[in-house]
Order: C-alpha cells, then structure tokens, then sequence
C-alpha cells in the first residue's frame, strides 16, 4: 500500500505568507502541515509516499521534507502544472500508484483520528473505496455523503440541499479502480474535476464504498483564522497544555503563559508571551505583549505596548512602534516586510 499527499493548491486565502512559502510548509505549533500528513502515514505503516505538488513548489519542499520526513519513508515528488481539482491531482499519481491500494491525504488537513480503519477497509474488507467523515453543523461547506448501513450511496459538493451532514474531511483509501473513475467524469460548473463525482461514478458502477466516522479533532489549514485555531489545537495537544522552550532561546525580565512554544535561538526581552503562541527558530521579541499568534522564521517585534492577538507574521518580518509604543489591530505580514507605527496609531491588515 502506498501514501498520496495533495499540495499543489495555490494558497491564495492564505496571501500574502504564501506567495513566498508553500501552504504545506506553513507550521502549525512549529511543525509544517505537511510533515503531520507524512507522520500520519508512517505510523499505519506506509513507506512509500507520493506528493503531488505544483512545479515551482518543488526545490523548497523538496528541500524541507528530505531533512525532516520520517525515516524508512520514500517520498516522490509528483507535478500537476495547473489547478484542475483535486480528482486531476490523484489522475497525476497514477503511474506512481500502479494497481497498489493506496491512502490520500489533503496536505492542508490535520486530521486526529488514526488512518488505520481505512487502511483496514481497503486491504481487509474487499472494499475499492472508504472515506473518513464527521458530522458538521455547516454542510453546504463540503462534500456531503449519504450512507446506508456500511456503505456510502450518495455523495454530492457543497450542496444547496444537503440530504445529511456527514461531511467529507479530506482522508481516502482507494484501490486503482479510483483512476478509471477519473478518465471517465468531466469537469464541474467551476472547472475543477472533483473527487466528489469520480467517487460517486465508482458507486453508480457497481464499486463498494465506506466509510469511517469520526468524532475527534480535524482541522482544514486554510484561512489565517483556522490555522490559528488550529495552532490551539496542537498546541494543547504537543504540549499537555506546557511550554515549550528551546534551550538555545533567551527570555528575559519576561512572562510566558502556557502553552507557547519557542524555537532555537529566539530572544524574548521584557515581554508577555502566551497563551497560545508558537514562534519559529530566531524570533526576536522586545517590550510587546502577544497572545494566539504565530511568528515565522527571524520576525522581529519591538515596542509595541497594545496587546497582539490572532496575528501571523512571516519570515524576517520587522515591526516597530515608534515612539511610544501605543498601537492596536490585527497583522498578517508576509515575508520581508517591515512595518513602523507611530505613536497613537491604530493598525489592521496584510502586507
């Protein structure tokens, strides 16, 4: 059995922190999304894994991943020149995947629940397809499934008239029966081939789809606020609720509030840090107060006495107040940016 990680989405709700650095290496709880997705894989026992990802992405995630994916895992790198959806991408695989089973991740998703029960259903149970589902208080927001007994009978994408909401959260198992499915559907209203209908196709044709339910923690790393929610999320989970502090770090005449977690070599001066609060290798924070936040690789934050909250602030990212201090607001910086605020002013926005 083989692993398959979709990344080749273009990120564009997360601009600007993606227009420099790809949606899959964007941490959570200082660790990139992509990596989880690997580790995932791994603990069910997969050593070959495919990562379908869009051309110019490859020399910095190929670069990333080799220095720290999981050991004893091979990990081939797979292009899909342009966003088509996410069926295309798995069509991109097919070469790689042959006629092995395989499971499919989104690489933007964080999923709780172990794998193993849809590995189970693919290799065990004579099924050709099992998705993993959750039910959801918003299900025009995703693809929905109708079930019967073990079995899925319906799936449909972000319907009008959802008949359940049982959602699907981005966690597959597929025999190659999958690809055939592929050749055969046409793309949706919006241009996109959608996995929706080729699995839906696979269910017309006779295939035996289901499902895994899940009630545990899942999180889609798509928007500032929900990587926000779900650098909480992991934050509590890596850390029981502690800090983490690296011994190479530096906190000075300062208060950390758990749980924060503190790359190698950040320098924390006469600050309040936490609750909440992850901050990359380098980071350097003087006389500022910053809470549910995430600071990027060397950003530097320098006497802003207002409160920070629910920010992000990209690699080499420089903010300073000048010269008072007193600012308010809301910051997503993108790498390289440097920002001065005057004293009184009152800021919101990306850069």
């Amino acid at each position: 059995m083989k692993g398959l990680i979709l990344c080749a989405g273009r990120g564009t709700r997360l601009r600007p922190l993606t227009f420099s650095q790809p949606k899959p290496l964007l941490p959570v709880a200082n660790k990139p999304v992509l990596v989880y997705a690997l580790e995932q894989l791994a603990r069910t026992g997969i050593d070959e894994i495919g990562i379908v990802i869009n051309p110019f992405q490859e020399g910095i995630i190929h670069n990333h991943i080799h220095r720290v994916k999981p050991r004893n895992v091979s990990v081939t790198m797979i292009h899909q020149e342009r966003p088509r959806g996410i069926a295309d991408a798995v069509r991109q695989a097919e070469d790689f995947i042959g006629q092995d089973r395989f499971l499919l991740l989104l690489g933007d998703n964080l999923i709780q629940q172990s794998l193993n029960g849809l590995k189970q259903d693919i290799s065990r149970s004579g099924k050709n397809g099992s998705l993993m589902l959750a039910r959801v208080n918003n299900p025009r927001e995703y693809g929905i499934a109708s079930i019967e007994g073990d079995r899925i009978v319906r799936l449909e994408e972000k319907p009008e008239s959802p008949r359940s909401n049982l959602a699907v959260i981005g966690a597959y198992a597929f025999d190659s029966r999958i690809f055939n499915a592929i050749h055969q559907i046409s793309p949706s209203a919006r241009g996109e081939y959608e996995i929706t209908d080729a699995i839906q196709w696979m269910i017309d044709h006779g295939c035996s789809i289901s499902y895994s339910l899940t009630d545990q923690h899942y999180s889609d790393v798509g928007t500032v606020s929900r990587w926000l929610e779900a650098n909480h999320w992991k934050l509590n989970e890596l850390t029981a609720g502690r800090s983490i502090i690296a011994p190479t770090s530096t906190v000075e005449r300062s208060t950390i509030i758990d749980p924060v977690i503190i790359g190698e070599g950040c320098t924390i001066i006469d600050s309040t840090i936490g609750p909440y609060v992850s901050m990359e290798e380098g980071v350097k924070v003087d006389r500022c107060r910053i809470r549910n936040s995430i600071l990027l690789e060397k950003a530097r934050l320098e006497r802003i006495s207002t409160p920070i909250d629910r920010s992000v602030f990209g690699r080499h990212v420089r903010v300073g107040c000048l010269p008072s201090g007193e600012v308010s607001g809301q910051f997503i910086l993108g790498e390289g940016s440097s920002l001065s605020l005057y004293a009184g002013s009152s800021a919101s926005g990306k850069l």
